[in-house]
C-alpha cells in the first residue's frame, strides 16, 4: 500500500460520501464492482488515470482534486 494511493483512495471517499452516494451506486455507474472500488478507497490498489477521470466525472468533480 503506497502513500499515495491510500491519500487518492481517501479524498475520493470524502468525495462520494459528501455528495452521499453509495458506494455501489458510484461503483455502478463507473462500471467498476463495488469490491474494487472499496479497495480503491483503502489505498490497496494502484489506480489508473482513465478510472480517475472516470470516477471524478461520475462524482462531478475536477480529478486533480484527487491528487495530494
Amino acid at each position: 500500500m503506497s502513500e499515495l494511493a491510500v491519500s487518492i483512495g481517501q479524498l475520493i471517499r470524502s468525495d462520494r460520501e459528501s455528495k452521499k452516494i453509495s458506494q455501489e451506486s458510484l461503483a455502478l455507474q463507473c462500471g467498476i464492482d463495488r469490491s474494487y472500488l472499496g479497495r480503491i478507497e483503502r489505498g490497496e490498489v494502484n489506480i489508473t488515470i482513465k478510472k480517475l477521470y472516470e470516477i471524478a466525472k461520475v462524482l462531478n468533480t475536477d480529478p486533480k482534486i484527487f491528487l495530494p
